[in-house]
């Protein structure tokens, strides 16, 4: 029997998938098992690993029966996966903890300004490519240390959620380097651990397994697994990578000069660079390419769509309707501006959300256009930063819920002068990893190939001339509203 599909596995926050994919990159059986999140108290956010592997051999058995002799036609094994959840276990592979704190979980706060207080930003983002954040598992690491230190005591190998599953699969253990470019403990310039980040940050480098790249084969399925999954032993496991930098590459965002948009609730904006771009207000991930990915991201993306409907409708129109009153508004929306900062910024929490420059003769259709708008001038406000030397990308890619909304993506592509992609198929983390294990198993020379077979575009939207001088003209007064407005928030917050 000829070994003709790829079968991949993701750890998602809300639960785990399985997919058995085709060499064409075609999604032939899909299947979802939920898992809880736990939420001891507020800004906390953990989950169990064992549910992981339980929800793991779920889905994996559930996608191999519904496909014809699937057991004897997988060719490999990869896995992707939410990043930065802090997985601990002892000599013995046994789980040091029940519960791991997940990428959302926000209580290494005080461990975060404490070590911001200590350290040279500057030195720190020249060696990470990033600032501190209450995500990297440096921090985690370092709560656990003040917090629980007989788990971390006992622990002799801390592993990201896809990584446990790989030493469930295997009982091999590894990194991967894109979960390494967000930990806060790997030198962008080296791509290896940084000895001088865990001595900054009073990690034990003895904990850290070895990096791998995403496309290496980390080992064979332990007999033991293989003969629960109904699958050969002998069929190879990936290293696998993180869930969003595998998105990019299933996306066919691989190569410097190309960038990707994944608006859902939030709105995150990466551009690929051949070098990180150093900047505070920007993130860097590396892909699973090799290239690395500037990115940047919005709390109010989908959200102000949402905020929107609720509080103009309470709920009661579409998003369909509302996209067809947003579409009746001229480009600009009559002069109208939206800031979208609903919740706040990343990196400037007091920021806040406004429409400017309202009249009585706008309505409905200009509002939410201005919606759309606004949330489109701040990601240009951003664009600007995450482009570094390289100028604007040939092509950005969309993917979640904001993907389904042709006039958004219309404006857009108007906004930032660059046409927008929307892949055929939207699983793109799955399709990401299946494009890993074509490599891997020489099906395909390089990710290059493998990205010009497997991924599909729907259409394309090209940006209109006439909006992008509207866009044009806009986008500096945007520009002094959210500094002007920077200024003036402080005030606001002292008010009674």
């Amino acid at each position: 029997m000829t070994r003709d599909l790829y079968l991949a596995i993701d750890v998602g926050t809300g639960g785990l998938r399985a997919a058995l994919v085709g060499r064409d990159g075609r999604i032939l059986a899909l299947s979802h098992r939920e898992h809880e999140q736990i939420v001891p108290q507020f800004g906390w956010s953990e989950q169990r690993p064992a549910d992981w592997w339980a929800g793991t051999r779920a889905v994996v058995r559930a996608v191999l029966d519904e496909v014809d002799a699937a057991a004897s036609r997988v060719a490999a094994i990869c896995t992707c996966g939410q990043m930065h959840g802090t997985v601990l276990i002892d000599d013995a592979g046994a789980l040091t903890r029940d519960t791991v704190p997940l990428w959302n979980d926000k209580r290494t706060a005080p461990q975060v300004a404490g070590f911001a207080a200590r350290t040279d930003p500057a030195e720190v983002l020249r060696l990470t490519a990033n600032l501190p954040a209450t995500a990297w598992p440096a921090f985690k690491l370092a709560w656990l240390a003040e917090n629980d230190p007989q788990a971390l005591a006992r622990a002799s190998s801390v592993l990201m959620p896809k990584d446990w599953i790989n030493f469930c699969l295997t009982g091999r253990c590894a990194q991967d380097v894109t979960e390494a470019s967000l930990s806060f403990l790997m030198d962008c310039r080296t791509r290896k651990w940084s000895d001088e980040m865990c001595a900054l940050t009073g990690v034990d480098r003895a904990l850290l397994p070895d990096l791998h790249a995403p496309q290496d084969i980390l080992g064979p399925l332990l007999p033991q697994v293989a003969a629960e999954l109904g699958l050969s032993a002998d069929i190879p496991v990936l290293v696998g990578a993180g869930d969003y930098p595998l998105a990019l590459t299933g996306s066919g965002v691989i190569a410097p000069g190309m960038g990707s948009d994944v608006t859902g609730t939030s709105t995150i904006i990466t551009l690929m660079h051949d070098a990180p771009v150093i900047d505070p207000e920007i993130s860097n991930v590396l892909s699973a390419s090799g290239a690395w990915g500037a990115m940047t991201l919005l709390d109010a993306g989908g959200d102000a769509v949402r905020w929107a409907r609720r509080a103009f409708h309470g709920n009661a129109r579409s998003y369909a309707e509302i996209a067809a009153d947003a579409e009746a508004a001229n480009p600009g929306a009559d002069k109208l501006f939206f800031l979208p900062y609903l919740s706040g910024e990343r990196h400037h929490p007091g920021s806040r959300a406004q429409f400017f420059g309202l009249t009585a003769g706008h309505g409905l259709p200009e509002l939410h256009r201005a919606v759309l708008e606004g949330v489109a001038l701040a990601m240009r406000l951003r664009l600007d930063g995450l482009q570094g030397d390289a100028g604007r990308p040939e092509r950005i890619v969309a993917a979640s819920g904001g993907a389904k909304n042709a006039l958004w993506l219309r404006i857009k592509a108007s906004m930032f002068g660059v046409p927008y992609l929307v892949p055929e198929e939207l699983e793109c983390g799955v399709v990401g990893a299946a494009m890993l294990m074509a490599t891997a198993t020489g099906d395909a020379p390089d990710l290059a190939h493998a990205a010009r077979r497997m991924v599909r575009y729907a259409h394309e939207i090209a940006p209109d001339p006439g909006w992008a001088d509207t866009y044009n003209r806009m986008a500096p007064v945007f520009h002094r509203l959210y500094h002007t407005a920077n200024d003036i928030y402080p005030e606001l917050d002292n008010l009674p």
